[in-house]
């Protein structure tokens, strides 16, 4: 479609159109049609102006912005014999629109971008330093002294600062001084600054709570997930969280991963074709030098089966100084990535994490939030919503809310399941879907993350199902009579999956891949003495009734009667049996089929004590002939 020359008229009875075109490209003013009021000097959305001379103002209908091929015209509609045309801006003049709602172009009293407030002991730094990641980093706060210049320290922090195992400390300036000096409870402040009671004992605490190390086929690379894996490439952050899952590697300068593990890493993806996805952690990968971070990046990309990257971060909580323009420019060369950040509580939202957010969105790079539910930090139904609030007002996605994990130091943040539980209730239909995370629980010894819910099944049957909302409103679903199932064998998707033998779980069952799943140990367990099998798990003593049998192990089925036979009368498939049972028992003691104590009268057998029972003849079938040991 293109617009009609300026000097085009469209006549429809005395209405006519002037179509005016610009002489250059100029944005279009907005989705919706800039339209004037039909009053002398009239305004439109666009901006006001002065009516064209050459047409009065009984003759305007109607003008509006026409947007073609990227070119915006003025369309004037009137009721006149004549009318001019109108060049865009020359009649009407248009006035910048300021979005008072997007928290990146928030402006301060000052009319200047935004800022934070700024801790005493650097008010006489100069903004292009504060704003320098490199000098935020290098200025960290990390000791007793240097901390008590900042803020009033409890008994509590000086004996957690002062403890000679403690935690790694590091804080950055900008972080610190977004905390209350004189509040202890500041929720900032209980994330970063180290207490006495960390040193503490709990029950079930551990040092590797995930079994991280346990699924590691080569240095700092975790894969536990069929498709995807966890890449540590630095055990560095910007700042050190007080409840950190890999405390036991992470700011530990001797722990540290090097260009030879990223190699060793990239080496072990490129030899697992099944690796579709790769998560960078650490540590903190956006607090490695530019050109190394780079190199991972480029590395991953070069692999072709690896089809998306995230990026697990909080620098722009602690550090937003580091998102800059040339962080953002080289991370969309590599595009699709994804980034999932930390933030805990609605204080760390400020201004400058605003803005930096905004330029990795504006680089293409969605991103969502994790938080960990902290005691004393963001357990509360309240402060849960105002920073999902928050975070969905940045374009930020909320993904996960940990439960605390069982690691060394964070006993004291640790809260009951029930209490996320509690917070999720009052998520769930109480505001936007969009801004509702799950809550998950990382399972103690490497068994991933487990979603944890309110129940909204109340009860079911085979045509229906009982829900209930968020607010006690219970309803009924009627499931349908007429489904057809899907035919996995015909479906394309279906079989080009590659099979993950011993990851389908329950899902497998679902699928007919198995019967059950036995967990490790409990063959040995049901099995007397570890020995000798329990006849009563021998599936083949029922194998001379047809009844259980493994398939291709029976050697005689009991026939299916016609209606109106002799069934009930307890001589189904015998009547008709050529054999005589003597016969037929022979037969099969000899074929393999029965033990010959199978054919003794039960008071006749012998009797075992626990663990003396003959084992069954090798070949014979096992009881997991149908399982899977996981």
């Amino acid at each position: 479609m293109t617009a009609p020359p300026a000097s085009s008229r469209t006549t429809s009875g005395s209405r006519r159109r002037i179509v005016a075109e610009s002489t250059k490209s100029q944005p279009c003013p907005g989705t919706a049609a800039a339209r004037a009021e039909r009053v002398p000097g009239h305004r439109c959305r666009a901006g006001s102006g002065a009516r064209p001379a050459e047409v009065s103002s009984a003759t305007i209908q109607c003008a509006y912005f026409l947007c073609i091929g990227g070119r915006t015209s003025i369309v004037i509609e009137s009721t006149g014999r004549t009318a001019s045309v109108v060049q865009p801006h020359q009649g009407l003049t248009e006035e910048p629109f300021v979005n008072r709602r997007d928290p990146a172009r928030a402006l301060g009293a000052d009319g200047r971008p935004a800022v934070s407030r700024r801790a005493p002991l650097w008010t006489d730094v100069p903004d292009e330093k504060w704003n320098d990641w490199r000098w935020q980093l290098s200025n960290r706060v990390n000791d007793l002294h240097e901390i008590e210049q900042v803020l009033s320290l409890t008994d509590e922090e000086r004996e957690g600062l002062s403890a000679p195992e403690k935690f790694r400390v590091d804080i950055t300036p900008y972080f610190i001084s977004l905390i209350d000096p004189d509040d202890p409870d500041d929720p900032i402040r209980r994330q970063v600054i180290p207490l006495g009671r960390e040193q503490q004992a709990f029950t079930a605490m551990m040092e590797d709570s995930l079994a991280e190390d346990r699924h590691s086929p080569v240095p700092g690379l975790v894969h536990r997930y069929p498709d995807r894996v966890l890449m540590l490439i630095t055990t560095q952050c910007a700042s050190y969280c007080r409840y950190c899952t890999r405390s036991r590697i992470v700011g530990d300068p001797t722990q540290n991963f090097n260009r030879r593990d990223h190699e060793a890493q990239l080496d072990y993806l490129r030899r697992t074709p099944q690796v579709r996805d790769v998560l960078i952690s650490g540590g903190d990968g956006l607090t490695l030098a530019p050109k190394l971070l780079e190199s991972v990046m480029r590395g991953l990309r070069e692999i072709p089966h690896i089809e998306i990257v995230r990026i697990g971060s909080r620098v722009p909580v602690f550090l937003p100084q580091r998102v800059d323009d040339d962080l953002c420019e080289m991370l969309a060369k590599y595009h699709p990535i994804w980034m999932n950040l930390h933030f805990n509580h609605p204080n760390e939202i400020t201004p400058e994490v605003s803005r930096a957010v905004d330029r990795l969105t504006r680089a293409g790079i969605p991103v969502g939030n994790q938080s960990v539910l902290l005691a004393g930090v963001n357990d509360c139904v309240h402060i849960q919503r105002s920073l999902l609030h928050r975070l969905v007002e940045n374009r930020i996605r909320p993904y996960y809310l940990y439960q605390c994990d069982l690691v060394e130091g964070s006993g004291h943040f640790r809260t009951p399941v029930g209490k996320g539980l509690e917070i999720m209730e009052g998520l769930r239909g109480h505001t936007s879907g969009y801004a509702v995370p799950t809550f998950v629980i990382d399972a103690p010894g490497g068994g991933g993350k487990i979603p944890v819910m309110p129940n909204y099944l109340i009860s079911y049957s085979d045509h229906k199902v009982v829900l209930r909302n968020y607010e006690g409103y219970i309803t009924t679903y009627e499931e349908p009579t007429t489904y057809e199932r899907h035919d996995s064998s015909s479906c394309t998707y279906c079989r080009s999956q590659r099979p993950e033998p011993g990851q389908s779980g329950v899902h497998g069952l679902l699928q007919g891949d198995r019967m059950w799943i036995e967990p490790k140990g409990f063959e040995e367990i049901h099995t007397r003495g570890n020995t000798e099998q329990h006849r009563l798990q021998d599936p083949s003593k029922w194998v001379p009734y047809g009844v259980g049998a493994i398939e291709g192990q029976s050697a005689r089925t009991l026939p299916v009667l016609a209606a109106g036979s002799s069934a009930g009368s307890g001589l189904e498939g015998v009547l008709d049996d050529p054999m005589l049972p003597t016969e037929r028992a022979a037969s099969e003691v000899n074929a393999g089929v029965v033990q010959e104590n199978d054919l003794v009268p039960e008071e006749h057998r012998p009797v075992y004590g626990p663990g003396e029972e003959p084992r069954p003849p090798d070949g014979a079938p096992q009881a997991s002939a149908h399982g899977e040991l996981l």
